[in-house]
C-alpha cells in the first residue's frame, strides 16, 4: 500500500469542511490566521449581522508580531480596526483570557488555539480560520466552523531604480 504525501492527507482533510458561510446572522469568532489572510473585508461585504468576537488570544499574537516588526501583525491591528466603521449591524466583542507564558511556549502544540476555540464553545459560534488543523480541530469538538483555504500573504516588494544616461 502506497503511503500517502503530506499534501495529499491535507487534501482530503479538507474535503469535508464548508467553505461557505451558512448562515448570514449569529456570533462568529475570529482566529488569528482568518484576520491576518485578510478576510475580514470579503466577510462583511456578506452583510453579516451579530456578533463578531475577537478572542484577546488572537489580539495577543497580533501585538506580538506588531512588537517583533513583522508586518502581519500591523496589518491584522488595522483590519480589526476597519471593523469599527463598517456598519450598524455588526458588534465587536473582546473576549476570553490572553495566553499565559506556558500557553504561549507550546503554541506550536495548540495551545493558543484551544484559547480561541473556547471562546468560540462558550459563545455557540461560528469560528472562522484559514488554519486546517483549527477547522478540523473545532469540527471534532462540535463546533460550526468555517474553513477559508489560506492564500499566499504577499511578499514585499521590491524597489526598481531605473537610471539612465543623457
Amino acid at each position: 500500500m502506497k503511503e500517502k504525501t503530506t499534501q495529499e492527507i491535507k487534501q482530503k482533510a479538507r474535503r469535508s469542511l464548508p467553505k461557505r458561510l451558512t448562515a448570514k446572522k449569529g456570533d462568529f469568532v475570529l482566529d488569528t490566521s482568518a484576520i491576518i489572510y485578510g478576510y475580514l473585508p470579503n466577510l462583511l461585504n456578506k452583510k453579516i449581522e451579530g456578533k463578531i468576537i475577537i478572542p484577546n488570544a488572537v489580539m495577543a499574537e497580533l501585538e506580538n508580531l506588531a512588537n517583533k516588526g513583522i508586518e502581519v501583525g500591523f496589518k491584522g491591528l488595522e483590519e480589526i480596526t476597519k471593523i469599527h466603521k463598517h456598519g450598524k449591524n455588526i458588534k465587536i466583542l473582546f473576549e476570553g483570557p490572553r495566553p499565559q507564558e506556558n500557553q504561549i511556549k507550546f503554541a506550536k502544540s495548540g495551545e493558543i488555539d484551544a484559547l480561541i476555540r473556547d471562546i468560540a464553545v462558550q459563545n455557540k459560534a461560528c469560528l472562522i480560520t484559514a488554519d486546517l488543523v483549527q477547522a478540523k480541530s473545532a469540527q471534532a469538538y462540535g463546533l460550526e466552523v468555517l474553513f477559508i483555504p489560506p492564500k499566499p500573504l504577499e511578499k514585499p516588494k521590491k524597489k526598481f531604480l531605473w537610471f539612465w544616461r543623457r
